[in-house]
């Protein structure tokens, strides 16, 4: 059976689907925030003035500071990829970090992805810089109509600096888009309210489970968990909203042992390159 996950309205997939003669089932995936391919003046545009000013205002105190943005090259992935994950562990720690985001699997699979991916130019990674530093690396996806922040790390102490990242990194994310020729920056999955402010569009991903005639009654069954799993999931997060925090707790204890198994000499090391 195939299951494609978080397929895009309008993705190749759907032309597999459509012309499938076996079992076939249609599910919805993710949702996710869309926003037009241009920079950030034009964007800042689509907010109420007030909040546009408080934009405005991040962004001077983001320049006033001198971070600085570089486009990292394809000899430079491992570096910029251990840097990256490091630093998510970081503004993480203690806060219910993804587990598998700080296994050596994870990285070695993201480095050999991301090199493929820059080569093909389906990819970019940037490093900010201060004063010589790399302060935060981040990770852009960027395919067909559409480019978009996947994965970023962040020095914690940019907090003390009043440093707004999500403005920073979203002001880099519609630069690249923008000067891609994409039409969508996108958001990616959740609906996360600091996304509204922006006035997005809503776009939800399917989810298409594929099989062979003669596999309908596993296709069923597999259709059936996927759906009572997300009716789980959506009842303990609306009615015991605690169940959150309990999670992001044993996830926190999870990364920690993580984090004591897979540190090595090089744990805590600067990242000034």
């Amino acid at each position: 059976m195939i299951d494609l996950r978080e397929v895009r309205p309008g993705a190749a997939a759907e032309t597999l689907y459509e012309s499938w003669t076996g079992a076939r089932s249609r599910l919805t995936d993710s949702t996710c925030m869309e926003l037009p391919a241009e920079p950030i003046e034009g964007l800042v545009k689509r907010m109420q003035s007030s909040r546009a000013q408080r934009v405005r205002a991040k962004l001077r105190k983001i320049d006033a500071l001198g971070i600085e943005a570089r486009t990292v090259a394809e000899h430079e992935v491992p570096g910029a990829v251990g840097r990256l994950l490091s630093l998510h562990e970081l503004q993480w720690r203690g806060r219910g970090v993804n587990v598998e985001h700080l296994r050596p699997r994870f990285a070695e699979h993201l480095v050999r992805a991301t090199r493929r991916m820059l080569a093909g130019g389906d990819a970019a990674v940037t490093e900010f810089r201060l004063a010589g530093e790399v302060v935060a690396v981040s990770m852009t996806l960027q395919s067909g109509l559409l480019s978009g922040g996947y994965l970023y790390g962040a020095d914690p102490g940019l907090r003390d600096r009043k440093v707004d990242v999500a403005t920073m990194l979203l002001r880099h994310e519609a630069h690249l888009a923008a000067g891609s020729g994409r039409g969508v920056l996108s958001l990616l999955r959740g609906s996360e309210p600091y996304k509204n402010q922006w006035h997005p569009e809503t776009v939800t991903n399917q989810r298409l489970l594929l099989a062979r005639s003669g596999m309908e009654p596993l296709l069923r069954v597999r259709e059936s968990q996927v759906t009572m799993r997300d009716r789980a999931a959506e009842t303990v997060s609306t009615r015991f909203p605690a169940a959150r925090d309990w999670r992001d707790r044993l996830n926190s204890w999870r990364a920690d042992g993580v984090a004591r198994t897979t540190a090595g000499p090089s744990a805590g090391a600067s990242h000034r390159t």
